[in-house]
């Protein structure tokens, strides 16, 4: 089932829903649901609810849960279907569009900066009541079999065990791709800062990566050296040297392997949509150039200095 449904169904049964970087949809507990569509084969609008334009909302487990229980898939795919979507939105809202929850509403940021709700049409399908006991439903029982072979032939209970055998293993297969994909990585990360020094990539490389270890030190011992002079209030500024710009994904693995390589590295953002990172340099104008030139080597890509 689509997270949009699902959705929708868990603001029915729980009155309220809670979208984290979005708001809260609220539903009169007094609202009646109607999924029958009418005569003009349109569904009728969803009454009784309304929305509050709340940015600091926080994932809501139940939420999870309910989507995890209902998809079949573990929580945190669950939590990962829900964020993909809601970042969708987000998208969608802050270039001015606006965006529909299905069986709830659309959503459209105003030049204020607020969030305007319009209720929409109420879920043409019918609502799943088979849910967990955790939200206090039962499963519809099935009609009894009247059917004469029910006299000769007994109901097979294969079915009853095959689901939960299926989902164990799969379940199983999904823990055990993490584990091997998580021990290659760590074996990988650990030879990794290595192999960048020990890699024979002619002279340049080695003496980027020598230069880089002598400035980063004479930068430590400069800065020391500064403080301790009598009459030294404050160390000269360095040079904020600009490794990359990217979104915030790509940002947090770049800055994060450049970790382990033992880089100085800094990460800002303005927006929450492009994040800078970058390193601060005590550098003599003289060698700015060549600096720039070895990190842009060790980099992989053109460096430059903040304006």
């Amino acid at each position: 089932m689509k997270i949009t449904n699902l959705l929708a169904q868990f603001l029915y049964l729980n009155k309220r829903l809670d979208l984290p970087g979005i708001g809260t949809f609220i539903l009169d507990p007094s609202a009646v649901i109607e999924t029958e569509k009418g005569k003009q084969n349109k569904s009728p609008l969803l009454e009784g609810v309304t929305f509050e334009d709340n940015r600091s909302a926080r994932e809501d487990e139940k939420l999870i849960a309910y989507i995890s229980e209902q998809s079949g898939k573990i929580k945190a795919l669950a939590s990962a279907d829900l964020n993909s979507h809601l970042e969708l939105a987000r998208q969608f809202l802050n270039i001015g569009k606006p965006f529909l929850f299905e069986g709830i509403g659309s959503l459209v940021k105003k030049q204020s900066g607020e969030l305007s709700f319009t209720p929409g049409h109420v879920l043409a399908d019918k609502m799943d009541h088979t849910v967990s006991r955790e939200y206090g439903k039962e499963a519809v029982p099935e009609e009894a079999d009247s059917d004469y072979k029910s006299v000769f032939y007994a109901k097979s209970d294969k079915a009853a065990w095959k689901k939960p055998a299926v989902i164990a293993l799969i379940l199983a297969g999904f823990l055990l791709a993490i584990w091997g994909g998580y021990t290659v990585y760590k074996n990988r990360t650990s030879g990794e800062n290595d192999e960048v020094v020990k890699e024979e990539k002619g002279p340049a490389q080695k003496d980027a990566v020598q230069t880089f270890k002598d400035t980063v030190q004479q930068n430590i011992t400069n800065a020391q050296d500064t403080i301790k002079k009598p009459g030294n209030t404050a160390a000269t500024a360095g040079y904020k040297i600009i490794l990359e710009t990217s979104p915030k994904t790509r940002a947090y693995y770049r800055y994060g392997r450049l970790k382990t390589f033992q880089w100085p590295v800094q990460m800002e953002t303005k927006d929450s949509t492009l994040f800078t990172i970058y390193m601060t340099l005590t550098l003599t104008p003289a060698d700015t150039t060549r600096m720039l030139d070895s990190l842009s080597r060790l980099n992989g890509k053109r460096v430059y200095i903040s304006q």
